[in-house]
C-alpha cells in the first residue's frame, strides 16, 4: 500500500487522536498519539483488520530535554509496512500505560525504560528496576543525570579512557582525537585513512 494511502487510511481510524503523521527518511511513518487517547488507538493499530499492526518491534524511551517520550515501533502483515509511534510526556512525571497485556514482551523493555529514564509504565505487573539495584539514585540515561563519585563506597569515577598515558600510537591510535572528531561520520566509514 502506498504511504499516502496508509497515511489516509490511519487518520480515518485514529481521528483526532493523532497529533501529527509524517513520512520519515526510511520510509517509514511518523505518528504522533495524544497520550490520552493512547490504549484505545494502540488497540485500533494492532486489532483493526484494515490496519494490523500486530507486531512489536521495539520500544524506547527518549529524554528531548524539555519533555519525554516513547516509541513504539510496529509492523503490519497486511501492508508489509512499519510505522513509529511516539508519545510525548511530562518531564517531571513521565508516566504512560504499560502495553504489557497487548504486547506480553514488552514487560522487560518497560522495566529498562523505566529504570535509565525514569518513565512509569502504569498497570505495569512488576515496575522495578532491571538493570541497577533497587536503591540506585536517578536515572543515568536523563539528560540532567549527575553520575555519582561512590555508590555504597565503591568510587565510580572513571578515568578518561581515551588518555593512556602514552603517545597515540602507543595506545593503538591511529590518529589524533582532533581529527577523528572533525571527520563526517558517514565519511569516516566509507573511506577510512
Amino acid at each position: 500500500m502506498a504511504q499516502e494511502k496508509l497515511q489516509n487510511l490511519i487518520s480515518a481510524k485514529l481521528g483526532a487522536s493523532v497529533r501529527s503523521m509524517e513520512a520519515m527518511k526510511n520510509n517509514d511513518l511518523m505518528v504522533v498519539l495524544d497520550l490520552k487517547d493512547f490504549i484505545a488507538s494502540l488497540g485500533t493499530l494492532k486489532n483493526d483488520p484494515a490496519l494490523g499492526f500486530s507486531t512489536l518491534m521495539n520500544h524506547l524511551g527518549v529524554d528531548y530535554g524539555d519533555r519525554m517520550a516513547v516509541i513504539y515501533n510496529l509492523y503490519s502483515q497486511v501492508h508489509r509496512a512499519k510505522i513509529t509511534v511516539r508519545v510525548f510526556l511530562d518531564r517531571k512525571q513521565p508516566e504512560i500505560p504499560s502495553l504489557e497485556r497487548a504486547f506480553p514482551g514488552i514487560g522487560w523493555y518497560e522495566r529498562e525504560t523505566f529504570d535509565l529514564l525514569g518513565i512509569r509504565f502504569t498497570g505495569h505487573s512488576n515496575m522495578k528496576r532491571l538493570l541497577l539495584p533497587e536503591d540506585w539514585e536517578g536515572y543515568p540515561l536523563r539528560k540532567d543525570y549527575v553520575y555519582p563519585t561512590s555508590y555504597n563506597g565503591i568510587e565510580t569515577a572513571r578515568e578518561d579512557l581515551l588518555d593512556c598515558g602514552l603517545s597515540n600510537a602507543e595506545c593503538g591510535v591511529s590518529e589524533t582525537i582532533e581529527h577523528i572528531t572533525t571527520l563526517n561520520p558517514k565519511s569516516a566509514i566509507r573511506n577510512p585513512k
